[in-house]
């Protein structure tokens, strides 16, 4: 299911270049995270930078930490993260410009194609880019499993 921050459709991008459109299904205005059994956030430059000033993004973002659900989060996407102030204290990567960004907000950043953090309830699973899509597609459908 597609969530975003307004309902219609949404433009991808693959980079900086225009990708598909897509219609989406709800927003986090209307939708909780009661509804979902785990939250992948896009990753990119512009996404994660929109998503999180957008206080009912953060909150959604928030929700799914709080209820103890498994989290998934490419590339840029640690921003959104950090504004909903979930890292301090967690192991995770990211696109490495989002290091120094990390460790300010009380994360422990590692340049790993992929991380698993197991602490509590939920699974975090984060990943630098792009490049490392596989391993990220592989690590996160084996935490949303378990």
């Amino acid at each position: 299911m597609l969530v975003s921050t307004q309902s219609g459709r949404i433009q991808a991008f693959n980079h900086l270049d225009r990708g598909d459109a897509f219609q989406v299904d709800t927003t986090v205005e209307v939708s909780g995270h009661e509804e979902f059994d785990a939250l992948v956030l896009p990753g990119g430059v512009a996404n994660p930078d929109h998503l999180r000033t957008r206080p009912a993004a953060v909150r959604f973002v928030r929700d799914f930490f709080e209820a103890g659900k498994p989290v998934a989060a490419i590339c840029h996407a640690p921003w959104i993260l950090i504004e909903a102030d979930v890292v301090r204290g967690r192991t995770l990567t990211g696109h490495p410009s989002l290091r120094t960004d990390l460790r300010n907000a009380g994360a422990i950043w590692v340049d790993e194609e992929v991380r698993v953090c197991r602490d509590g309830p939920n699974a975090l699973v984060t990943s630098r880019g792009p490049d490392d899509l596989k391993a990220f597609c592989d690590a996160t459908v084996e935490a949303f499993r378990s």
